[in-house]
């Protein structure tokens, strides 16, 4: 069990891998994670699940390789087994009819929105999808996303591709021009995913954020993810990871988020690069 079954590489350190997972696959929901290890000792590892196939038993992990232990998960080759794969864990995305979905997406966090947009489509909701990087070859699940979307729109830092800017000026840009969005997800840096709340806030449009705090078991027991959320403490990983954004302390988060940063700046060199994702994805 736990048999990667195939792999290949999406962008510049950036790995999807299908994972025979046959009971996580059959109860899977948009916005639940996993957790897994490569190797009897290694580090536990909490990851998004980025699809999941009832039918053939498969899961859907996307892998921002960046350290020593995502290195070494995107090494194993197909037909390689992990360690052990607990999930699916924390609380599904809410999915329902609500009109016009806007999804916005930073960095690797485009293979978490991906599910949560086509859930949106199949419940009738009308879907935008904004997706921000730094560069054009950051970019992956474009055509998968533009299936499901109504309009897939693109930013990068450095203007390579789409708007030159950041993903936050594409959802004014949309607010500006009238659009009646109902309600907004979004996932990806912290940053981020606060630019976005104090941009929605004045609106009074919901906007729902995955949060991604450093989780050590996953089940709520260590309390490691904690988080305030409308002033009072929650768990990401049995509560969450997805919240209302308006009413999450980011201030908090992320100061608890830098607490590592120490540690990391010692990372060997061939361990940095790329490093600008999220510690969960």
């Amino acid at each position: 069990m736990f048999e990667i079954v195939e792999k290949r590489q999406l962008s510049s350190h950036i790995w999807q891998l299908n994972i025979c997972a046959p009971q996580v696959a059959a109860k899977a929901k948009p916005g639940q994670f996993v957790v897994l290890r490569v190797h009897p000792r290694g580090e536990r590892i909490p990851i998004s699940i980025s699809d999941f196939h009832p039918e053939s038993g498969l899961i859907t992990l996307v892998i921002q390789a960046i350290g020593h232990s995502t290195q070494d998960l995107i090494s194993i080759p197909i037909g390689g087994r992990l360690a052990d794969l607990l999930g699916p864990l924390g609380t599904p995305a809410d999915i329902r009819p609500v009109g016009t979905v806007v999804c916005v997406a930073g960095g690797v966090a485009t293979a978490i929105i991906y599910p949560e947009a086509r859930a949106h489509q199949q419940v009738g909701n009308r879907v935008i999808t904004l997706l921000g990087a730094r560069g054009a070859d950051l970019f992956f699940y474009e055509d998968e996303l533009a299936q499901c979307s109504e309009q897939l729109l693109q930013a990068t830092e450095d203007g390579s591709k789409g708007a030159k800017g950041y993903v936050t000026q594409l959802l004014q840009e949309l607010i500006d021009q009238g659009e009646q969005i109902d309600e907004v997800v979004a996932i990806g840096p912290l940053p981020m995913m606060r630019a976005v709340c104090e941009l929605t806030r004045p609106y009074g449009i919901k906007t729902v954020v995955s949060l991604n705090p450093v989780m050590v078991d996953g089940t709520g027991m260590c309390g490691a993810c904690r988080v305030q959320v409308g002033g009072e403490t929650k768990f990401c990983c049995t509560d969450g990871p997805e919240f209302d954004g308006h009413q999450v302390d980011f201030a908090g988060l992320l100061n608890r988020s830098r607490q590592y940063q120490d540690q990391e700046r010692n990372v060997p060199p061939h361990h940095e690069e790329g490093c600008a994702g999220q510690c969960r994805r």
